[in-house]
């Protein structure tokens, strides 16, 4: 049953949202969406990542209030350098931090919290993944921004994934 359906769920998914978007329930509708809910599973099957085990769902959670705290704090901190442009204390830079983490859903899960905290851009990941390039919008101590990713993101991702 796999090798029709790798992910059931998406298929059912992809079936239902073609059948809601096209407004009916026709033969043809019916037959193009059970066509599209079995082809583009098989079809990305491969860009799908790893099956996902969460090992420590509390973490998860000391994650997420982590992930809320920090965004807030890099909203603010970027409001204050919109409102006053001439008063930035830091130049931006990049900062490069040594990866331990080699799960390919806790380097995706890192990616995600970098890019949606204000100030901060996934740059560049090292081919061997044992690097990370991070851009940052105020950079006073590269050593501290590392260790601050290492400790509050890397080290929970691993918990939960590894």
């Amino acid at each position: 049953m796999k090798h029709i359906l790798p992910a059931p769920l998406l298929s059912v998914i992809l079936f239902v949202v073609w059948l809601l978007l096209n407004r009916s329930l026709s033969a043809g509708h019916l037959v193009l969406a059970a066509v599209l809910g079995i082809a583009i599973p098989l079809l990305t099957r491969g860009l799908r990542p790893l099956p996902v085990r969460i090992r420590h769902p509390w973490t998860v959670i000391k994650l997420a209030a982590t992930v809320v705290k920090d965004t807030t704090a890099s909203n603010l901190a970027v409001l204050r350098l919109l409102l006053r442009p001439g008063k930035r204390p830091h130049p931006p830079g990049f900062v490069h931090i040594p990866l331990d983490v080699r799960d390919p859903n806790a380097l995706a899960v890192l990616a995600m919290i970098v890019c949606i905290t204000p100030g901060t851009a996934w740059a560049e990941l090292s081919r061997d993944r044992s690097m990370l390039m991070l851009h940052v919008l105020e950079v006073d101590d590269a050593a501290k921004i590392a260790e601050h990713v290492k400790r509050c993101y890397e080290r929970p991702l691993m918990e939960i994934f590894e």
